[in-house]
């Protein structure tokens, strides 16, 4: 397993390097100019030759590419060119945010998917089939910005005076304290690595709540988390949902499963037991896929809903040609596929005793 999972990694970063490199290359060849999406448009041409030659971007590509693949060894992930701030500090402040809704609409996609997917096999052309089916197909056609104002609409004006109220903005209520494990545990910025992954935790709010026993705090993070995860999990919900029936139905009509049925066996066993695992190699790959379209989905969703993340945080960069930005967003999420893939790998192992990592 060590072995197979360091194979891995190690093929991984060839893979990094190439989207970086078309990244890096792309981003300097597309039409705009930096000096101006960062300076505006009064900005000189003396002001702006002095800003490109202190940013490097007189400079060859493969020279610029070079110098930024030393920082990047360096762990110096360079400045924004808007912000005028480390890349990294932004990346703590805003990835922990993306990383939240995220996950919080992964999970909700997942179970509530499979779930439905198994009543609905389970259940085959049954009312409970086609209205499950059919709010599936409903589900994977709404684009993302539309529910999400709807929901918005919904639970934040015409639900205003009653207790499902949602609030339709913002991460947290305005003026709520929010508790930093770095005050907490008593750690300085002279700590270097220590202090940034602490401050990265405490921007984890769900995260930060629970360890430091603030329920307030965590249920008021959950009441804002609840619109923008479920606008966001909608479509990878209904994609998983007709996976999980199709393959279910597949599995449900092999010799084994009439054999199991046969012994006696209680549909419920032979659900569970025999056919969900191998009905779900091929869903827990939707899965894995489904992360890509949430965090794509995040730029919209984080847009609508007023959360500071990385979505924001990437279009804003390509609105200010804000190159360094750009390219650390895309990295990260080069590594999390690579990461969400190996793990898709490992559970199909799991699942399955049949596959054998080599």
């Amino acid at each position: 397993m060590f072995r197979y999972i360091t194979q891995r990694l190690a093929a991984s970063i060839p893979v990094l390097v190439g989207i970086l490199f078309v990244t890096f290359t792309l981003a300097r060849v597309l039409p705009g100019d930096p000096c101006r999406a960062a300076l505006g448009e009064r900005a000189t041409d003396e002001l702006c030759d002095a800003y490109i030659k202190r940013f490097g971007l007189d400079r060859p590509i493969i020279t610029q590419f070079g110098i930024y693949m030393n920082d990047m060894a360096h762990g110096n992930f360079g400045r924004s060119f808007r912000y005028g701030r480390p890349v990294l500090d932004l990346m703590i402040e805003r990835l922990p945010v993306t990383l939240e809704l995220t996950l919080a609409a992964l999970t909700l996609s997942s179970i509530l998917g499979v779930l439905a997917g198994v009543l609905s096999a389970y259940r085959r052309n049954s009312p409970i089939d086609v209205g499950t089916m059919l709010m599936a197909n409903v589900g994977v056609s709404m684009p993302v910005f539309w529910l999400g104002l709807m929901l918005a609409y919904v639970f934040a004006l015409l639900l205003k005076d009653t207790p499902f109220w949602l609030a339709p903005s913002g991460r947290n209520t305005p003026g709520l304290t929010i508790p930093s494990l770095v005050e907490a545990w008593n750690v300085s910025a002279t700590q270097g690595t220590g202090y940034s992954i602490l401050m990265f935790l405490s921007n984890l709010h769900l995260f930060n709540a629970f360890v430091t026993g603030n329920w307030a705090f965590f249920w008021d993070t959950i009441k804002h988390l609840i619109l923008p995860a479920a606008a966001l999990c909608t479509i990878p919900m209904s994609i998983i949902a007709r996976m999980t029936r199709s393959s279910l139905l597949e599995v449900l009509g092999q010799d084994y499963i009439r054999t199991a049925r046969a012994k006696g066996l209680r549909d419920v066993v032979v659900v569970y037991r025999h056919a969900m695992r191998n009905a779900l190699l091929p869903v827990v790959t939707v899965i894995g896929l489904s992360l890509g379209s949430l965090l794509g989905g995040a730029v919209l969703t984080e847009t609508i809903f007023n959360f500071a993340g990385m979505g924001r945080l990437l279009f804003d960069a390509i609105q200010a040609r804000d190159y360094t930005i750009v390219q650390s967003v895309t990295l990260v999420v080069a590594v999390v596929f690579v990461v969400v893939n190996l793990i898709v790998d490992l559970t199909y192992a799991f699942l399955d005793p049949r596959i054998r990592l080599s």
